[in-house]
């Protein structure tokens, strides 16, 4: 059987031994998380923007990103007829014809194939850092 000798220098430095790398990582999936919820709030907004006949400011407004537990999240800030305009709200067909506009569920599907590839890229900025 063969054998092996394992020697540990416990005096090692750098990124991997000092925090910084453990820092480097988690600034990154902090920043890939906020930029992803950032795209996604754009494409709602896009989306609202070609949808909407008659746009009123407020709604629009009210949409951003906000923080959710450890990562990120797009609301409409608790707009009382948000459901409505998504295509969620109890109020919708078949009670009435107008089925909603999905903005965030288009958002979904999309930042969904797209959020993987906006990560991908500001990957190097942080592992130059480990």
């Amino acid at each position: 059987m063969p054998e092996f000798d394992v020697r540990v220098n416990t005096n090692a430095n750098g990124p991997l031994f000092d925090g910084r790398a453990q820092r480097a990582a988690r600034d990154y999936c902090d920043q890939a998380n906020y930029r992803v919820a950032e795209a996604a709030e754009r494409m709602v907004l896009e989306h609202l923007g070609r949808s909407i006949k008659k746009r009123t400011p407020y709604y629009e407004t009210r949409i951003g990103v906000v923080r959710s537990g450890r990562g990120y999240e797009v609301n409409d800030g608790g707009v009382i007829y948000g459901h409505w305009l998504e295509g969620t709200g109890s109020r919708n067909y078949p009670v009435i014809r107008f089925r909603g506009y999905r903005a965030f569920s288009r958002a979904r599907a999309l930042i969904q194939r797209q959020g993987p590839g906006i990560a991908r890229r500001m990957l190097s900025r942080y592992t130059a850092r480990m």
